[in-house]
């Protein structure tokens, strides 16, 4: 048995051909488990002013906002029908459909990840001064070196796990300058792909079963903690979508920000439920990555070089298998309640965490009845702002 066979669950044969059929039913389901989700517009800190330690938009504020809850609504809908066509006798034929469309990259998807990994990292190497995405700058010309020798380390097995623990050690050098509230928007993907390195390698196939597991968990806990910018900090937002209008297609832009934040979530959730609903989940989000370069070009293709390789092997995924609570996760009902159990998570640890690092108190003056969410950029002259720089909080510029 080849060590590509560890990765299928259960025998399913050889795909039948792609059918018209099975193509037309599987762009029906896609198309159905996209339509509640509007673009999600790129990530924030690499275009707009911004400081990590304003105080967020209080919880209750989001609560009340009717788009939100709509939102939620129409994912919890279209997550249940997924689901019921999952396990009817259409399930199979899209499962097959897929697996007939991705069959090249699905048999070589090791290699696949590894060229990708390692394609991102000289993409930075490239680009200098970065530690691992373009807010986080760096003066030192060795970082660059490092991430140089993390890429020739993917391509020989046996310093694959080197490559892993460089990762790590990026991101720990990260916090010499950066506060650890805002490294964590990279800490899950970057540890995800860490133990993908490390795993892939293993001689212990019970180990090395779980390392596209460890990189579909990593991208969508990052995927659910950097959407909730979008609750925390509408105003962040503002520069991009007054800047490019048509990134809210004709919505007005204090409802297609919290939709957007929605679809972003859930979406990142949807990588964690059944076969067919993280598939189809990863496909969507694809789509919406790819949309945004066109506007955001060569620093969001770069930016989100990693999140679409890993989304791409997501898609390609074979494996049937439910590893964690498949019990819950078959019914239908769970839906609804797991969406808001991982709502109530995140979210508590997302204002929690802030209001642990940064306390209630703004260390910035700004009037009483604002919020000052914007570092000074005379680009992007929005809302009340300080006269810090971008990035790193004041005490570390």
């Amino acid at each position: 048995m080849t060590r590509y066979a560890s990765r299928l669950s259960s025998p399913i044969g050889a795909p039948e051909p792609l059918s018209l059929r099975a193509i037309r039913l599987i762009l029906l389901v896609a198309g159905l488990a996209m339509f509640p989700f509007e673009p999600a517009v790129a990530h924030v800190k690499w275009f707009a002013p911004y400081i990590i330690d304003a105080p967020p938009q209080p919880v209750t504020t989001v609560i009340a906002d009717i788009w939100f809850w709509i939102g939620i609504a129409l994912v919890v809908i279209f997550f249940a029908g997924t689901r019921l066509i999952e396990i009817s006798t259409w399930g199979e034929t899209i499962h097959r459909g897929l697996d007939r469309a991705t069959a090249f990259l699905w048999n070589r998807l090791d290699d696949y990840v590894r060229v990708t990994v390692g394609a991102f990292f000289v993409a930075i190497f490239s680009v200098g001064g970065v530690y691992l995405t373009p807010d986080l700058k760096t003066p030192s010309e060795w970082v660059s070196w490092l991430q140089l020798l993390i890429a020739g380390c993917i391509f020989f097995r046996p310093t694959m796990p080197l490559a892993g623990i460089g990762i790590i050690a990026l991101w720990l050098l990260a916090l010499r300058d950066y506060d650890l509230f805002h490294l964590f928007d990279y800490l899950a993907l970057g540890v995800g792909v860490a133990a993908y390195l490390i795993m892939e390698p293993s001689k212990n196939e019970a180990l090395r079963s779980h390392r596209f597991e460890a990189l579909r968990w990593g991208l969508a806990i990052a995927l659910m903690w950097s959407s909730l910018e979008k609750f925390a900090y509408p105003e962040w937002f503002y520069p991009l979508v007054e800047e490019k209008p048509f990134l809210t297609f004709g919505m007005p832009r204090d409802v297609f920000i919290p939709m957007a934040g929605v679809a972003e979530f859930t979406m990142g959730f949807g990588l964690l439920w059944t076969p067919l609903v993280r598939r189809l989940s990863a496909i969507a989000l694809l789509v919406i990555f790819t949309a945004a370069v066109w506007p955001f070009g060569r620093i969001d293709l770069i930016g989100h070089g990693l999140i679409m390789a890993i989304l791409v092997a997501v898609a390609c995924d074979q494996c049937r298998k439910t590893r964690m609570l498949p019990s819950l996760k078959i019914h239908i009902a769970a839906i609804p309640g797991g969406v808001a159990t991982a709502l109530l998570v995140f979210a508590t640890a997302y204002w929690g965490l802030h209001l642990t690092f940064y306390g209630s108190e703004y260390s910035l003056q700004a009037a009483p009845d604002e919020r000052a969410t914007h570092s000074y950029n005379p680009d992007h002259p929005h809302g009340p702002r300080a006269d810090e720089g971008i990035g790193a909080p004041p005490t570390k510029q």
